[in-house]
């Protein structure tokens, strides 16, 4: 199969990303013609600093490549180094129904937030729908919360299929892969673990960092020695993602026992975190003492994502009679 998918530079990456995402990444890059991007483009509707863009973008490059993804088995690449993309966005814009794009919950929790109305966040489903038709992929791996512009994506493909490929389809339908266990990781202060609510825990913090935010997991004020849900306890919904089955039932039963504090569940917590991500940050250092070749992996990740762009943008133009 080919596998598709992307990730912002707006910022460190957080365990939700590498959750909800880099962790299907690095398992389907095995067996599968696997494509992975770092998508620029869609962190100008959040990032206006032009260094501060450049920096995220080399620091996501160092994140995926230290978390397991293997330029010899994978295409790693930089979306603004294929122009092709921005070119079929407007191909598909041009068919897409403003109304598709008025439902769009991920627009409409932004603008809840005070995040100015501004177009390209109104039209970042159809750049979204570009990214993902422009490969021809078979399966998207995302986070629940993107399971809508996935949809969205499908529906642009066949809305552009029934204008210009009445009798030979230009585009690909693809779809999604979620893993349900972890649809939803829940930050500090319970919510949905995001960069835009500040709540995160970044995946390349020193233990120290990571402990001191584990702490600040927001939890009741039932008393130490009362029997506690472990099922609507922040902590224990993270800790069991990081914890093995057998440790993860000895905690379970411990809060339903009671004579139990949330700072014990917080420390062990940390501690499995840090863990989990130590191999990746001796990798890190590794990969950043030597940014010739990290530039070289993207030299040939550009050069190979726009060899297969080419195919299926020439498709589509000569689909419109544009070539």
């Amino acid at each position: 199969m080919r596998i598709l998918s992307g990730i912002q530079p707006s910022g460190a990456l957080h365990i939700g990303n590498y959750l909800g995402a880099i962790q299907q990444y690095i398992a389907l890059q095995h067996g599968n013609e696997a494509y992975y991007f770092v998508a620029d483009y869609h962190a100008l509707t959040s990032v206006r600093d032009a260094s501060k863009l450049r920096g995220y973008v080399q620091d996501v490059l160092l994140d995926l490549l230290s978390l397991g993804l293997e330029p010899e088995k994978a295409t790693v690449f930089v979306q603004s180094d294929v122009p092709e993309t921005v070119e079929l966005a407007w191909l598909l814009t041009s068919v897409t129904p403003m109304g598709w794009l008025e439902k769009c919950v991920s627009f409409k929790d932004k603008i809840a937030q005070g995040i100015p109305a501004e177009h390209g966040l109104f039209a970042y489903p159809v750049l979204q729908a570009a990214d993902i038709l422009l490969y021809d992929a078979d399966v998207v791996p995302v986070g629940q919360d993107q399971k809508q512009h996935l949809e969205i994506t499908r529906d642009i493909a066949e809305r552009f299929n029934n204008v210009y490929g009445k009798t030979t389809p230009v585009f690909k339908l693809p779809n999604a892969k979620i893993l349900s266990t972890v649809a939803v990781v829940p930050g500090v202060d319970g919510r949905k673990m995001s960069k835009s609510y500040g709540n995160t825990i970044e995946i390349f913090d020193d233990p120290k960092a990571i402990e001191k935010k584990c702490k600040r997991i927001v939890t009741d004020s039932t008393p130490m020695e009362d029997p506690k849900n472990p099922e609507t306890c922040p902590v224990f919904n993270l800790l069991k993602l990081f914890a093995t089955a057998d440790e993860t039932n000895q905690w379970s039963v411990r809060y339903k026992a009671g004579g139990m504090g949330y700072g014990e569940v917080k420390k062990r917590l940390g501690e499995l975190i840090s863990h989990r991500f130590a191999e990746a940050r001796e990798k890190r250092h590794s990969w950043a003492a030597d940014p010739v070749r990290l530039e070289e992996v993207r030299r040939m990740g550009a050069e190979r994502a726009r060899k297969t762009a080419r195919i299926v943008l020439d498709r589509a133009r000569n689909a419109c009679g544009l070539g």
